[in-house]
């Protein structure tokens, strides 16, 4: 019978990682401490390490181009209706 793998809760893996990275104990200590396996602690760490300059990144930056993307479209959807309702009231008074 196969054992379901156990779910660990963000805050459980945040705190496990933030003490490997403090490197006060070794991988195996925190793992015996933990019961969580040594090459998931590692990953777990990796994960942080990794996304950690993210953090500090200025969050008006991606968010202003996706912004400047969303008005740019919605401004083209604008002029290609009010091309479209000049061109149907044409026709419609020509039909008068």
């Amino acid at each position: 019978m196969a054992r379901s793998p156990k779910k660990y809760s963000s805050n459980f893996k945040a705190k496990v990682a933030l003490e490997a990275i403090k490197g006060l104990k070794t991988i195996n200590e925190i793992s015996s401490e933990y019961g969580v396996h040594s090459t998931q602690i590692t990953q777990w760490k990796k994960q942080v390490l990794d996304e950690l300059p993210a953090i500090f990144e200025r969050p008006g930056s991606e968010r202003a181009k996706n912004d400047d993307a969303l008005i740019a479209s919605l401004y083209q959807q604008i002029g290609q209706l009010k091309v479209e309702a000049d061109f149907l009231k044409k026709k419609s008074d020509q039909y008068r």
